[in-house]
């Protein structure tokens, strides 16, 4: 597997393409820090007693995309991939589960996503609201939510790749 290209999003861009700069950036940082490692390593926990792999990440994001662009914004009756029985059940890898499978997803999640995102303006309202609490949300709001997302569990797979060979950066 080769190592990913990071795209670093424009300095001057307008707001559509800022957000899709920033969310590309912090998809593909996801996928650096999972380069190069097998899957046992890929499934390494952090530290007792959290259940955060770089693995269960991978997984984790595929659902976050399943559930925002698919299930919000487009009301797509679509049922979870890891998570319908287990609420935690992207993080919770078996020595079954692989990167090659859960990055296939993660991608299919993606290129969903982006068509989703394509179709619809910046104040264009989801079809579906939040199940929880009923709110209602815009892709602008989808869109910053999901930078949010990744740059969060990026640093997440910042420390869990430290741990596992050393490799450190940005």
């Amino acid at each position: 597997m080769t190592t990913p290209e990071r795209t670093e999003p424009s300095t001057l861009a307008g707001e559509r393409e800022m957000l899709e700069g920033w969310l590309e950036y912090h998809r593909e940082t996801l996928e650096m820090k999972c380069a190069g490692l097998d899957d046992e390593q890929l499934r390494q926990l952090s530290a007792p007693p959290s259940e955060i792999s770089l693995l269960g990440l991978v997984r984790h994001m595929t659902e976050v995309e399943r559930s925002w662009f698919r299930k919000i914004l487009a009301g797509e009756s679509v049922t979870y991939l890891y998570c319908d029985e287990d609420k935690d059940g992207d993080f919770h890898v078996s020595e079954q589960d692989t990167y090659a499978e859960a990055y296939a997803a993660w991608q299919a999640e993606i290129a969903r996503a982006r068509e989703l995102a394509a179709s619809h303006g910046l104040d264009d309202v989801a079809k579906a609201q939040h199940p929880r609490t009923g709110e209602s949300f815009n892709l602008r709001w989808i869109m910053t939510h999901m930078i949010e997302e990744y740059a969060r569990h990026n640093g997440h797979a910042d420390l869990v790749r430290e741990r596992i060979d050393g490799a450190t950066g940005d």
